[in-house]
């Protein structure tokens, strides 16, 4: 039994609508942050790769190139995708700019759906609309915030450069003109525990959300954070406890939150911590095996079954 027979998984429910799995197509569209460009500060958040923030970005080739080369990567073929603007903040730009992207990348007809990540003070109504406009053109379009936490001490501590109400702000805009939001967590944040996780959830599930991603801090090359790590400052969760997290979270979440992924890996030799973190199954398995054990996907919220009955003459 997999992650699909205990969560709303986003897999799940892409099967369910277009009949195969759909794949995601990640984009470098070469957009930049105002955490690292100057206009909110430098350097970007704590855990970021900030070796990475250079003029010259991963790939030079063309949206439609790095979609072409996505599709040929893939070792299980679709014939159905998603575009995502994964890289950076991918509204951070003039409208004419994000549109001529967007555009280019959903040209094709295999491209069904737009996911386009960006952080929650970088969203105005303009980009809204121009969003709004591509799902009435029956485009599947998800908007991606980066939140990670909803304690603003957290924020401040990871250099976020913006608090959760901004983040509040940005989803009932969203989610009033019909967008569907996912969420980006991570657990393991300098000074937070799981009960902060619990109260993460809560305030998030408060404002309301259609899907959720979660992920484990992991220390990665070139971050600030790397350098307390060599400096045995920061401790990191285990993998076992990690796993307890995530499925708690999952179990206070409504059935009908999808979550777009429940834990993450990276590759060495930029990975630094937590070793179990290099390995893309390592982190699911645990998670499987504890939903197999005390419950899936909105356990905790479902009415308890009372075996006695009184029966009245």
């Amino acid at each position: 039994m997999g992650l699909d027979s205990f969560v709303n998984t986003f897999g799940g429910v892409c099967k369910q609508k277009y009949g195969e799995r759909i794949r995601k197509l990640t984009i470098d569209a070469k957009f930049t942050c105002p955490n690292r460009d100057g206009t909110l500060g430098k350097g970007g958040c704590t855990y970021c790769n900030v070796a990475s923030f250079s003029h010259e970005h991963k790939t030079e080739l063309s949206i439609q190139e790095q979609l072409a080369q996505g599709r040929e990567r893939l070792s299980t073929k679709s014939s159905k995708y998603i575009a995502y603007f994964q890289a950076y903040t991918s509204t951070y730009d003039e409208y004419l700019v994000l549109k001529q992207k967007y555009d280019e990348a959903i040209q094709d007809s295999d491209i069904v759906g737009l996911c386009v990540g960006t952080r929650p003070d970088c969203v105005p109504d303009e980009v809204l609309e121009l969003l709004v406009g591509y799902q009435n053109d029956g485009v599947d379009v998800w908007l991606e915030l980066g939140l990670q936490s909803a304690n603003d001490r957290t924020l401040k501590k990871i250099n976020r450069g913006h608090d959760f109400a901004a983040y509040e702000d940005t989803v009932k805009r969203a989610r009033r003109l019909g967008i569907k939001v996912c969420t980006h967590l991570i657990l393991g944040l300098p000074g937070e525990g799981h009960e902060d996780y619990l109260e993460t959830l809560d305030k998030v599930l408060a404002v309301g959300v259609d899907g959720l991603k979660l992920h484990p801090l992991h220390i990665v090359e070139g971050s600030t954070m790397a350098k307390a790590w060599r400096n045995n400052k920061m401790s990191l969760l285990e993998l076992e406890t990690y796993a307890y997290s995530v499925g708690e979270l999952i179990r206070w979440t409504p059935k009908e939150v999808i979550f777009h992924r429940v834990t993450a890996y990276a590759k060495k030799p930029m990975l630094l911590a937590p070793d179990w973190c290099a390995y893309r199954w390592n982190g699911l398995v645990a998670i499987v095996d504890d939903l197999k054990a005390k419950g899936g996907q909105g356990t905790y919220l479902e009415p308890l079954q009372d075996p006695t009955v009184l029966l009245v003459e």
